[in-house]
């Protein structure tokens, strides 16, 4: 993910410096302060009030308080935390970043079992993907200097300095085995022609050992920064992330090539299409006021969106387009969308989770009250 304000918790990892990421690193210290306010209401409330029985009130005193526990609003209904300042590149980056990662590993085990359209479909689809990813991280970092700036340093405890040297050992197997792919009959025989094409299986299978990388960092990226939504789905994200990239790479493959190389394919977008809404259910479940982030609104439209999409493309791969090529490329389309309406939904759930202080307060009061039942009950 950009490899810039995304991850705000690290300031050393942001070369150029977002202002998102300055916000994003902020709103911890922003949230507490507001919780702390909260708290202090709270405690000014019970002590004007009239108390009865024994056990620990909320202002943490062993009276209880008769009075209602105030309600929080933050300073003058400002956010506690900043949104993020990205626009759309950023959700159509984490998209053509994993469809890229997809097609390597799709084109290098059509490599491998003799399946030269597929082959190509997924090298060269693969590497124009990578070259769109890059275009977007640079045009969000607003100079191509500062992503040179962030080669400086390795720090493995960084999600985004590891992310960004993982595109680094992908990009040069995924250049070099379409480069292969593209190379004109004319030239084939020549010396270099020929050693184009014996380096293309060793840098497909260097672009496919690093492509998993490539599909899930992004999802860790995301999860590592202060904003609600993406830090409390830090467990499903990457398998959200990992899945999309899956199906979006096997409709691509059904787009591209005929059906009767494409069974790799099929098979591939409905494993990803699997993962994806499974994973995709299991944040719409998880217990907590932060999970209506994802249903509600914007965000759950475009998810929900999504979720047809997928589950559509990935029934037209396991029925019509084994038979169909005009079949096979409508469901690959699908999924291809789905793909992409899953990225911009997570997106939106982070800003939505920004934009109002209860993403911020509840989660932090619900954590204060399990502290202090667990105190009261040893």
């Amino acid at each position: 993910m950009t490899a810039d304000g995304s991850a705000g918790g690290d300031g050393s990892d942001s070369a150029g410096g977002h202002a998102a990421g300055d916000g994003i690193a902020g709103g911890n210290t922003a949230g507490d302060d507001a919780a702390g306010h909260g708290a202090a209401e709270r405690g000014t409330a019970g002590h004007g009030g009239h108390r009865s029985g024994r056990g620990r009130g909320d202002d943490g005193s062993r009276e209880q308080s008769m009075v209602p526990r105030a309600e929080f609003r933050s300073y003058y209904g400002r956010p506690v935390l900043k949104p993020p300042v990205w626009e759309w590149k950023i959700p159509a980056y984490l998209f053509t970043g994993g469809l890229s990662a997809g097609a390597a590993l799709l084109a290098a085990g059509a490599d491998l079992t003799s399946r030269p359209r597929l082959r190509r479909a997924g090298r060269v689809g693969g590497f124009a993907a990578l070259l769109a990813s890059m275009y977007l991280l640079v045009a969000d970092l607003g100079r191509p200097a500062r992503f040179h700036h962030m080669l400086r340093v390795a720090k493995p405890s960084s999600p985004m300095s590891v992310g960004t040297w993982i595109l680094v050992a992908y990009g040069p197997g995924s250049a070099l085995s379409a480069a292969a792919e593209l190379v004109p009959a004319a030239w084939r025989a020549t010396p270099a022609g020929r050693l184009l094409r014996l380096a293309a299986r060793p840098a497909g299978l260097s672009a496919a050992l690093f492509a998993p990388g490539v599909a899930s960092y992004t999802a860790v990226l995301l999860s590592q920064t202060a904003v609600p939504a993406w830090h409390d789905a830090r467990r499903e994200l990457p398998f959200v992330f990992t899945g999309s990239a899956a199906a979006g790479a096997g409709g691509l493959g059904m787009l591209l090539t005929p059906v009767t190389e494409a069974g790799p394919a099929r098979r591939f977008a409905v494993a990803g299409s699997a993962a994806e809404v499974v994973a995709s259910r299991l944040i719409d479940r998880r217990p907590g006021f932060v999970t209506r982030a994802y249903t509600t609104g914007r965000p759950h439209r475009l998810r929900k969106a999504s979720e047809y999409l997928t589950l559509a493309g990935a029934v037209t791969a396991l029925t019509l387009a084994r038979r169909s090529r005009t079949a096979a490329a409508v469901g690959g389309l699908a999924l291809m969308a789905g793909s992409v309406l899953q990225r911009f939904g997570t997106f939106e759930a982070g800003v939505t989770s920004t934009e109002d202080p209860a993403y911020v307060v509840g989660p932090h009061r619900e954590r204060l009250d399990a502290r202090r039942a667990q105190r009261d009950g040893e």
